[in-house]
């Protein structure tokens, strides 16, 4: 019998045209992240059940840029770069299970096509988009990470901008934020291909790092600009109050998840 290989789509003979590799996946990873208060209605609407609005500050959400390298345990797809480098924007809220504080992303966006492969894996909602941020350097006319270093950042996908960011650091903090500081609560859901079936795949998920290494984090303010789309919802999370703006440079490895919830039987 013939066989086929590979972590992902498509699997053939050998597995290496799969599109992305099995874990543990690695990530080096800039990360410029804007809090702000928003409608907590606006977060509820975003939460399917079993999930509840978080107790405490119900409305905060965080808009974070990342400029990533990833790579599989071999680390090889760092020398090929193409395979490695990518670019992402997520919005991320807090919410309740089981009596627990997790974390979920409800809008994200990104540039490569096996970065959507891993999130459709882990539960994350992505689409491609356009991302864009300063980075840091120790020499010429980029910001360093010091006091008063100023970092811009843009969002858009369809042709649309959807935010825009200026970040000025002020001091090194505790914490790089905290809507961001739980471990994930996704969904994993695939329709029935037959007509009308309800869900194959219906799945509530934990996730998280299994290491997380970090650098100094840095606090500072944020100008931060929303925009309305045709095909975009960022925009109804709407800004109501400024929290903070934080940078920090992360080293990550995300090595599974756990099941919370499983449901096939319900109706799309």
């Amino acid at each position: 019998m013939t066989s086929v290989r590979g972590y992902f789509h498509p699997k053939t003979a050998t597995g290496a045209s799969s599109l992305i590799p099995s874990p543990p996946w690695r990530y080096s990873g800039d990360l410029l992240t804007v809090e702000y208060r928003t409608d907590p209605a606006r977060v509820r609407e975003l939460l399917p059940e079993p999930l509840e609005l978080a107790a405490e500050d119900p409305g905060a959400v965080a808009l974070i840029w990342a400029d990533w390298q990833s790579c599989a345990a071999s680390g090889q797809e760092l020398l090929d770069p193409v395979l490695a480098q990518y670019k992402e924007a997520f919005v991320v809220v807090r919410c309740t299970y089981g009596g627990q504080t997790y974390t979920r992303c409800v809008y994200i966006w990104v540039d490569k096509d096996f970065a959507i492969a891993r999130g459709l894996h882990q539960g994350y909602p992505k689409k491609f988009g356009s991302l864009h941020q300063t980075r840091p350097h120790p020499y010429g006319p980029a910001p360093r990470i010091e006091a008063g270093a100023r970092f811009g950042a843009t969002l858009a996908a369809a042709d649309r901008r959807l935010a825009q960011a200026i970040v000025t650091l002020r001091e090194p903090s505790q914490t790089n934020g905290f809507v961001n500081g739980h471990p994930m609560a996704h969904h994993r859901w695939l329709p029935s291909i037959e007509k009308g079936g309800g869900l194959a795949l219906d799945e509530l998920v934990e996730s998280g790092a299994a290491s997380f290494e970090g650098g100094q984090p840095w606090v500072g303010d944020a100008e931060l600009e929303l925009f309305q789309a045709p095909t975009e919802e960022l925009a109804r999370l709407e800004i109501h109050e400024p929290i903070a703006a934080y940078y920090q440079q992360v080293g990550v490895v995300w090595d599974g998840g756990r099941l919370l919830e499983s449901n096939t039987s319900g109706a799309q």
